[in-house]
């Protein structure tokens, strides 16, 4: 892995987050960046991606290290490379030269970790061998499927308290992230007209992102099958009378996130079945969005989405009766089943490794209700915090077919209506929204949302 210099302001931002955490606990912490995990063989090592806690207060993405927070100090655990290591992999800075680079306190060797543990938290890395070791080293299971206790709770409730929002270093990269997806995502509209399958789409997006030296921040979905909410095959041709959902989002060389996602005809030009389901989410969308600002809960803007989705179905003759009462009853959710959207920062759905203990306001549980047990967010916006707003629509054989389903909205739903939208599969359109003190910025606002703009995105782009 190449090094890159950290500059002075970014080390002044690590410092600052760490001087920060002090003020929320009083005793130390321990964090692991984890470590390669090998496919098939030792040394063909799968991508590496740091621990995202460790990213934020170290800010390099390095492997089998560790950093001891305390007082707003830091102490840097890692080895130095082993001899032959510069054939392989070039010559890489030392321990001491690292710990310059993030402005550690200290810098010691991994065999001394075993020293430093005693009363500190720490939270689990998600691969097996990082969390072995931080269970023998702790004595106690430390496993990412369990939830955090006594002081480790406490640890993950201030990193919780402290990455809910964002310091300007951190909205430089989100930014970047965002202006790199807007571009990957035209990318791929261009290649749609000369593409015969999925994959090209696909690969044209991620060409972009990876000549700008980034990855994506998550499995890309660039699928003509858009009910299928996280589809990860590209083998699908496209056809005249398609459409294409594209969900693909880039992530900075510092690990920070996008999330974007279009959904547009192959042919250029929307049926008028898919144009008037295109415009009851984009309704629903623009509606949440301008709802955007400090103290609303995002349970609401959740409910708003699923009143608008709602009307427009009835407005459509899919659904029949009052808005708000189909969405009391959760008749909407036969179409738009997930919520709204998610926190977006180191990670595409930021913080999730910690459950609904980062995503839900303290006190708070998630509702077993078929419209609301998938919203992934239930808590009132700060300034500084980055969302997705995404609504959709759906028509997922499990969920139109179940039979009990069926029976319990057959009055409600025109199924001889719904048929005539046979060319719609799944539609959803997703920004990136920061929340500001006197409302919203969207990062990826100059991606257009409106369906003529995209049919002449995806007709006339070079």
């Amino acid at each position: 892995m190449q090094m890159q210099n950290t500059s002075s302001s970014l080390i002044d931002t690590l410092r600052q987050r760490r001087q920060r955490l002090a003020t929320l606990v009083d005793f130390p912490a321990i964090l692991w960046s984890g470590s390669s995990s090998p496919r098939n063989f030792p040394s063909n090592m799968l991508p590496y991606r740091a621990s995202s806690h460790f990213l934020y207060f170290a800010g390099l993405p390095l492997v089998n290290a560790a950093v001891r927070l305390e007082a707003g100090q830091l102490e840097l655990f890692m080895d130095n490379p082993k001899p032959g290591n510069a054939l392989w992999h070039g010559e890489m800075p030392t321990r001491e030269e690292i710990a310059q680079m993030i402005g550690a306190d200290a810098a010691m060797p991994m065999a001394e970790l075993d020293l430093w543990v005693e009363g500190a938290a720490t939270i689990a890395v998600q691969d097996a061998g990082t969390w072995t070791q931080q269970s023998q080293l702790f004595k106690s299971n430390i496993l990412p499927q369990h939830q955090p206790r006594g002081i480790d709770l406490e640890f993950a409730k201030a990193i919780i308290t402290l990455r809910l929002t964002h310091d300007d270093s951190a909205l430089t990269q989100l930014r970047t992230a965002g202006q790199v997806t807007v571009e990957a995502h035209k990318a791929g509209m261009a290649a749609t007209k000369s593409a015969h399958v999925e994959a090209e789409v696909r690969a044209a997006m991620e060409r972009v992102i990876i000549a700008h030296n980034m990855t994506t921040s998550y499995n890309s979905i660039v699928t003509v099958h858009g009910e299928i909410l996280h589809n990860e095959h590209y083998h699908n041709l496209l056809q005249s009378g398609d459409l294409l959902l594209v969900d693909v989002g880039a992530e900075t060389e510092m690990g920070w996130a996008a999330d974007v996602t279009r959904t547009y005809p192959v042919s250029g030009s929307f049926s008028s079945t898919q144009r008037d389901i295109y415009n009851v989410v984009l309704a629903a969308h623009d509606a949440c969005i301008a709802k955007v600002h400090p103290g609303v809960e995002y349970q609401d803007l959740h409910l708003l989405a699923c009143t608008v989705i709602a009307s427009g179905l009835v407005d459509l003759g899919i659904l029949q009766g009052n808005a708000e009462d189909l969405v009391e009853i959760d008749a909407h959710a036969l179409f738009f089943p997930h919520g709204i959207g998610h926190l977006l920062g180191l990670d595409v759905h930021d913080m999730e490794d910690l459950g609904d203990l980062a995503g839900y306001e303290q006190g708070r549980v998630r509702s077993d209700r078929f419209g609301l047990a998938y919203l992934r967010l239930n808590r009132p916006l700060q300034p500084g915090m980055l969302v997705t707003i995404e609504p959709g629509f759906y028509q997922v054989p499990a969920i139109l077919n179940d039979t009990q389903l069926r029976s319990k909205y057959q009055n409600v739903v025109n199924w001889e209506r719904l048929s005539q939208f046979a060319d719609v599969r799944g539609i959803r359109i997703e920004d990136d929204v920061l929340v500001t003190s006197v409302g919203n910025e969207v990062l990826t606002v100059e991606l257009p949302t409106k369906a003529s703009s995209v049919e002449d995105l995806v007709r006339h782009t070079a």
